[in-house]
């Protein structure tokens, strides 16, 4: 039996400004369509992504998340960077060599987790979302505000290896999610008041008076 030829693939890890969370660059995309996908927990990435799932194995793991060309590891404070980054790094690059498809599909519920009001998964407790957005109708600024977060501050979130959404505008509020490496994230309030909310306030007086982020 033929021995199945691996994909060429190189990989880097580079820091992100958040301390618990490390960037993993490759040099092909990982996922289509513009798509980006985090993962909690081994259960939310079974039948969706099998790198997300076998990454879950290591203990200390605690989200993946996915976006064009690289993965996003999070993880809890047992062990340092400095002692597993070689070994993660190695193990991912390994995994891409012998695997063409790094995300086969992104349910809906991964997509759009923060209009969810809870999540329960196999073995994990609940997780309560901030605020139940569908609750707020679509207005008017909406679009505005989305190509203003996408052309200012889409493509810096994304080189710190995070992504943000906007979610909903309400009352002069613009409320966003943080993925990736911004999910608690120390510096990421700071981020947050110091440059998207001026960045908005700015471009939209009377408009905007305040960002509101889950998982800052």
């Amino acid at each position: 039996m033929e021995t199945p030829k691996k994909i060429p693939t190189a990989l880097y890890a580079e820091m992100t400004p958040n301390p618990a969370a490390m960037k993993f660059v490759a040099d092909r995309p990982l996922i289509s369509g513009g798509l980006q996908v985090e993962y909690r927990t081994k259960q939310e990435a079974r039948g969706s992504s099998l790198l997300a799932e076998e990454l879950f194995n290591f203990p200390m793991v605690k989200s993946v998340f996915i976006s064009g060309n690289y993965v996003t590891v999070l993880k809890d404070d047992s062990l340092g960077w400095e002692m597993i980054v070689q070994q993660l790094r190695d193990y991912i690059r390994e995994w891409l060599m012998d695997n063409q498809v790094t995300v086969s599909a992104v349910p809906a519920h991964l997509l759009h987790r923060a209009s969810e009001s809870a999540e329960t998964n196999a073995g994990d407790q609940p997780r309560s979302s901030n605020m139940d957005y569908s609750k707020f109708d679509a207005t008017e600024y909406d679009d505005t505000i989305r190509d203003l977060l996408d052309e200012f501050v889409r493509p810096a979130v994304e080189q710190d290896g995070g992504a943000i959404d906007f979610m909903a505008y309400h009352d002069k509020k613009v409320y966003v999610q943080l993925k990736g490496s911004c999910s608690g994230c120390p510096s990421s309030t700071a981020t947050l008041k110091g440059g998207i909310e001026n960045l908005l306030k700015a471009k939209m007086p009377d408009v905007v008076e305040e960002v509101i982020a889950e998982n800052a």
